[in-house]
């Protein structure tokens, strides 16, 4: 959404955290639920270990592929997680649902900010 409220995510497939993927047309982007999405000079990630792999992924651009295992290796980046329910379509409904209603409160105020960076634009 940062991007995006600076003008980078015009035209451009883009990752974002679940909850906030509908706000990501606000700003021109198309949204796409790939982990990590590469469009042109611009990648993005959603959620916090897609964060991770976002950022092995631009070490393997620069540094080589090489570089960014041994980074993996070294931080012990080896996610086995207990659930599988990581993602919406993945999780039982009651737990989306306890989640969403944890992040509703966040929901008028992120969807203002976004609207009102979209208008600046």
């Amino acid at each position: 959404l940062v991007l995006g409220a600076a003008g980078l995510l015009q035209g451009k497939r883009a990752a974002c955290h679940w909850a906030w993927r509908n706000l990501l047309p606000a700003f021109g982007a198309t949204v796409d639920e790939a982990r990590v999405v590469r469009d042109g000079n611009l990648i993005t990630g959603g959620g916090v270990t897609a964060g991770i792999d976002m950022a092995l992924t631009v070490m393997a651009d620069i540094a080589g592929a090489e570089h960014a295992q041994a980074v993996q290796l070294g931080i012990e980046y080896a996610p086995a997680p207990p659930f599988d329910c990581g993602r919406p379509e993945r999780a039982a409904p009651e737990i989306l649902a306890a989640v969403t209603s944890r992040l509703d409160h966040l929901r008028a105020d992120r969807h203002d900010a976004v609207q009102r960076a979209a208008q600046r634009l």
